[in-house]
């Protein structure tokens, strides 16, 4: 991730993006945290916490700036930071976890609050709300409640996002096809044959290991990919689902895998190789960087041309249980959450901000940003946002899973047959460990 020029900032801002959907498989702890790890104090009653997060220079260059405000507004506070690539963040911070010692503040992402709960790490940090130094209002959309389980404050939003459908919009209009809000599954299919028949070009980059896109077509239909103790489908639903996406590659609607896999790490869409490609809609900054075309966010297509099942994820801030200053770290992810000034300087860097003080304090003035924050304004306005499905302990192992094995059989490793019963068996594991 660290590059030179350019190139550093495209491959930077694209990883940085990727970690606010994806999960990756990380090293289990060991023994659960029992020290006090995390800040100090000094005489004069000057504390330092420490704060740790992924990314790289470019967002660490913002978060700094973000640091210097809170300093100048809480003196007597002093933040330490840390910063890693994505796997590199999480295999230190599994050390540290183990050793007792974790940052005080981190943050996180969904897939890993069961995880991190179960072995005594988190913070509830309710009691941090109810004493006032944390307020939870403010949220748009009902973000608030997006790092809560099972009735404890885990981690407080601070950038959202939602899964979208990222078009060549010149290639549609050759194709005459035009996504709207409520199309169906079989209007897709149709606006990919389209594409194929009319612009010899793949109509989508494939549908394979899209976890996140899965999980929308379940929950369309009444399930969901995680429920809060295991999975919420069955070995059937996924072999319809992969059985789908094969014969899309083989019919050409769907690119060619092991081209996909050569143009790495550029995108399909970018790359010309397929018309649309589904993803976060934030990730909207990558192909405008890479491509040479024109790019838009269109509507997830449905099943009853009503529910997509979409919700607004969202990175998180979380705090170690031990920490020895939790009110500090309250007050830092207040700050964070909620000041306007922070919000003018982090951008859409980490999502577009939780917070409607922030949302209105950052008023994006490019066409690919806009973009971004009216796509979500039309999910609120549509009223198709529900309440993201709990993900229970191991779910990053089985994200994890999922994209390992579908790549897998996406290249002819695995028949789809094959694929199933592997991916059920590392998640049945995953998930009782």
């Amino acid at each position: 991730m660290q590059q030179d020029g350019n190139a550093e900032r495209r491959t930077g801002r694209r990883t940085i993006l990727k970690a606010a959907g994806a999960s990756l498989a990380v090293a289990g702890l060991g023994a659960t945290a029992t020290a006090c790890g995390g800040g100090s104090g000094s005489g004069d009653g000057t504390v330092t916490i420490r704060y740790s997060w992924w990314g790289a220079e470019d967002r660490a260059e913002r978060i700094n700036k973000t640091i210097a405000l809170f300093e100048k507004k809480y003196p007597k506070i002093k933040v330490k930071t840390d910063f890693q690539p994505y796997t590199d963040f999480w295999k230190k911070f599994n050390t540290q976890a183990s050793g007792g010692n974790p940052p005080d503040v981190f943050q996180n992402a969904i897939g890993f609050l069961r995880k991190y709960d179960a072995k005594n790490v988190l913070l509830d940090l309710s009691e941090q709300a109810e004493a006032g130094n944390l307020s939870m209002d403010g949220f748009r959309a009902g973000l608030e409640k997006f790092g809560e389980i099972d009735g404890k404050l885990l981690g407080v939003p601070v950038g959202s996002n939602s899964m979208a459908l990222v078009i060549d919009k010149p290639v549609y209009t050759r194709a005459g096809s035009k996504p709207e809000q409520g199309w169906t599954w079989d209007d897709f299919d149709e606006a990919m044959t389209r594409i194929r028949d009319r612009t010899g070009r793949a109509g989508d980059s494939g549908m394979y290991g899209v976890m996140y896109l899965y999980d929308l077509y379940l929950r369309q239909n009444g399930k969901a990919f995680f429920t809060e103790d295991g999975l919420g489908f069955s070995e059937a639903d996924l072999t319809a689902w992969w059985t789908k996406a094969e014969k899309g590659v083989k019919s050409g609607l769907f690119a060619d895998p092991k081209k996909v896999a050569q143009i790495k790490p550029k995108s399909a869409l970018s790359a010309e190789l397929a018309g649309s490609e589904f993803t976060w809609d934030n990730f909207t900054v990558r192909y405008t960087s890479e491509g040479r075309s024109e790019y838009g966010l269109a509507p997830i297509p449905t099943t009853d041309g009503k529910r997509t099942g979409q919700y607004l994820g969202s990175l998180m801030l979380s705090a170690y249980k031990r920490t020895e200053h939790p009110k500090e770290v309250a007050q830092f992810i207040d700050f964070m959450v909620h000041d306007p000034e922070v919000a003018k300087i982090m951008g859409y860097d980490r999502g577009v901000p939780t917070t409607q003080a922030q949302y209105d304090a950052y008023q994006p003035t490019d066409p690919v940003n806009k973009a971004i924050a009216a796509y979500e304004e039309s999910l609120v306005e549509a009223g198709v946002l529900e309440e993201i499905t709990p993900h229970p302990n191991g779910a990053d192992i089985c994200e994890a899973a999922f994209l390992r094995i579908a790549e897998e059989m996406a290249l002819g490793e695995r028949s789809v047959e094959d694929a199933v019963k592997q991916f059920f068996s590392e998640s049945k594991t995953a998930l009782v460990g």
